[in-house]
């Protein structure tokens, strides 16, 4: 879980829209292993360890169902520790009957693929060890093929699921964006992300410090897919958490060359990437 703390920048607390808060409560808890941090009218904050807040559920007034092919939110993704974490989840993930929508071998990492009951796409994946993956240049080897389910099964260590296990964090978030080149300038020349691999006019993977992605890219809903309507379940916002303040103030020159804005609440900076999802921009504690 290195690439999730100093003296890397990297993706924390995300925060969803639902339709219906208690059916969503329901669902973080009982499939995904989260625990409830706090509670308030319309909106819950979850947690794996007890303390970090990793996901903030909120219903909001008036709120509308996922709109189709817009920009925002492709899936977040929770980062357990090991590889026995994930066969214990998977194993979990089955006996609970639960859709799953995918289970992939990406070379860098192991990944199943599911989505809560509004549609907010979620993946749970472990990492493999950074010394194996492999390299051309500056960018990393990725790939798409069947997860080895039978042998991840086998390695559960004998120990039964019982929730995110401590040391879970938010791995990275992937998005929707309307167009590639933009999302590219914003995030790279403005943020200081760097890319890392690319799929041709399709997807772009960008991170710090040697990670396969903090962030993922891509525009499979459209160039040019409108953002989505202020109520509508999706992403509201996530955070970027900063090394340091002198980081987070490189990123803020970063976003007004390029032609963005950022306003301040609190201790928060805030920004909007050029798709319209909104960006906390914090600093680690």
């Amino acid at each position: 879980m290195k690439f999730q703390r100093p003296p890397h920048t990297y993706v924390g607390h995300t925060h969803l829209l639902v339709q219906d808060l208690q059916r969503s409560l329901a669902f973080y808890q009982d499939i995904i292993g989260f625990s409830v941090l706090e509670e308030q009218t319309n909106q819950i904050t979850l947690t794996a360890e007890g303390q970090t807040a990793l996901l903030t559920i909120e219903q909001p007034d008036e709120v509308t169902a996922k709109e189709p092919r817009r920009a925002g939110l492709y899936h977040f993704a929770i980062l357990l520790p090991t590889r026995a974490d994930l066969a214990r989840a998977l194993v979990h993930l089955l006996k609970s009957g639960y859709p799953l929508q995918g289970a992939s071998d990406h070379l860098v990492s192991e990944a199943i693929y599911l989505a809560d009951p509004d549609g907010n796409g979620i993946e749970i994946y472990r990492d493999r060890d950074d010394h194996d993956w492999q390299w051309q240049g500056d960018q990393v080897e990725m790939t798409t093929a069947p997860l080895d389910a039978e042998g991840l099964l086998t390695e559960t260590e004998g120990a039964e699921w019982n929730g995110l296990p401590k040391g879970t964090v938010m791995g990275h978030i992937h998005l929707h964006v309307a167009s590639l080149q933009e999302a590219q300038t914003f995030y790279c020349d403005g943020l200081g992300f760097n890319v890392v691999a690319e799929y041709g006019s399709q997807a772009l993977f960008i991170s710090t410090g040697g990670y396969h992605h903090h962030i993922g890219l891509n525009v499979w809903n459209g160039i040019g897919a409108p953002t989505p309507s202020q109520n509508s379940v999706g992403v509201k916002w996530f955070q970027l958490v900063f090394p340091t303040e002198e980081a987070r103030s490189t990123a803020l020159k970063g976003i007004e060359a390029v032609g963005g804005s950022v306003t301040v609440e609190g201790d928060t900076f805030i920004t909007s990437d050029p798709s319209g999802t909104h960006i906390h921009l914090v600093v680690h504690h």
